[in-house]
């Protein structure tokens, strides 16, 4: 879709004031005629802009005060509640909005699992409605219409304290063991093919991670991790392909590589980013393993602390498993592009990051300071007798 921002006009930007109109962020339209300062309808004003920026930080989005795909998915998503509509699990098109969320947060709280409630009604969302339905008595269908709705709201919980999604998360990550043999990664490159992601004086992103994101890819496979790229370096899959394919892989975790750009050219460093949507429903293991590779990387790089921050990135949320995305340095920032440039750079980024999971599998067991342990010893302790010992 078209970008809209600070002075652009249009039949887009009448139908983003009559949405923001609709959730309080933007004062209801003059009746009678235009506004004194002969603003119409139909432009993009400061007004708009705040009201954009308020609404993107109520949704954990990037708050530039522009209505890009993010910002519109978001703008209509959240304009549903439960009951507006039929939801139904649709292939081609998934239905995605609050009031799936709304729904998956109800199932959750009744004992059933559709997953993390990321707003979209995919295949687990519909098995955990189809139990709900059997069990008390509803067709199974995974329609979720009236009938449905009646029995949602008229039965109590089951689960209570706490966020049962989050509790199910720690104990998988419980189960798995400190052991990194086995545990299937998908390291996600950003960009590819003719999308070239930054480009800055020669230096485009995609070269950058899909190197980086080999070199990681390399460590992994040593220690007896099954460890696999999210795509080809020809190629470049959409955020919905990228999560179908982490999905289909059964993955463990996702790990997605990027580098960043800002008009201003003092913006450098490191963050982290992990699924959250503004509401509560949140990836706490993604959570986690984004603050342990944030702390590994800002150790040994001494890059500037950007901070471990929650969005509601498609990739972020359209993953079964926690998922994290690294945004390494400023392509824009001239520091930032050296270090990137350097192949023993990013050796110790892919070090750092193999050793963050490490950690996030430990539990807290028999850890050690931050920064302190090198790929060798990873190995070494991988390649001990049962695995028994942990680093």
């Amino acid at each position: 879709m078209q970008l809209l921002r600070r002075g652009d006009s249009g039949p887009g930007v009448v139908e983003i004031r009559s949405t923001l109109r609709r959730f309080g962020l933007l004062p209801a339209a003059d009746a009678h005629g235009p506004r004194e300062d002969g603003v119409g309808e139909d432009v993009f004003d400061a007004d708009v802009e705040h009201a954009v920026r308020a609404f993107q930080q109520q949704r954990d989005l990037i708050t530039d005060g522009i209505v890009g795909p993010a910002t519109y998915r978001a703008l209509r998503e959240a304009g549903w509640q439960l009951g507006d509509r039929m939801l139904a699990l649709m292939i081609s098109a998934p239905m995605s909005g609050d009031d799936v969320v709304a729904l998956q947060e109800r199932l959750l709280e009744l004992g059933y699992d559709p997953g993390r409630p990321g707003g979209v009604f995919d295949e687990q969302t519909e098995a955990a409605l189809k139990k709900f339905q059997r069990e008390y008595g509803l067709v199974a269908d995974g329609l979720c219409g009236p009938a449905t709705l009646r029995s949602l709201r008229q039965l109590g919980r089951k689960v209570t304290g706490g966020r049962p999604r989050l509790l199910r998360e720690q104990e998988l990550l419980r189960q798995a063991g400190p052991r990194l043999r086995g545990k299937r990664i998908v390291v996600d490159p950003g960009h590819g093919g003719t999308d070239r992601g930054v480009v800055v004086a020669g230096v485009a992103e995609a070269d950058i991670v899909w190197d980086l994101a080999r070199r990681l890819v390399g460590r992994m496979t040593a220690t007896g991790m099954d460890a696999m790229l999210s795509r080809q370096e020809d190629t470049c899959p959409s955020e919905t392909e990228r999560a179908a394919f982490a999905n289909h892989a059964g993955a463990d975790l996702v790990l997605s590589l990027h580098s960043d750009a800002n008009r201003s050219m003092h913006a450098q460093g490191l963050a982290t980013f992990h699924f959250g949507n503004g509401s509560g429903a949140t990836s706490t293991v993604g959570e986690a393993l984004a603050g342990f590779i944030q702390r590994e990387l800002l150790i040994r790089t001494g890059m500037q602390d950007c901070r471990t921050q929650a969005r509601t990135w498609e990739l972020l949320r359209l993953t079964r498993m926690p998922t994290v995305r690294v945004e390494i340095g400023y392509l824009t920032h001239i520091g930032d592009r050296r270090r990137l440039l350097d192949l023993a750079f990013r050796d110790v980024v892919a070090e750092g990051i193999l050793v963050a999971v490490k950690r996030l599998y430990l539990l807290g067991q028999d850890d050690q300071p931050t920064g302190t342990f090198t790929f060798s010893d990873v190995l070494a302790r991988e390649l001990e007798r049962g695995g028994a010992q942990a680093i």
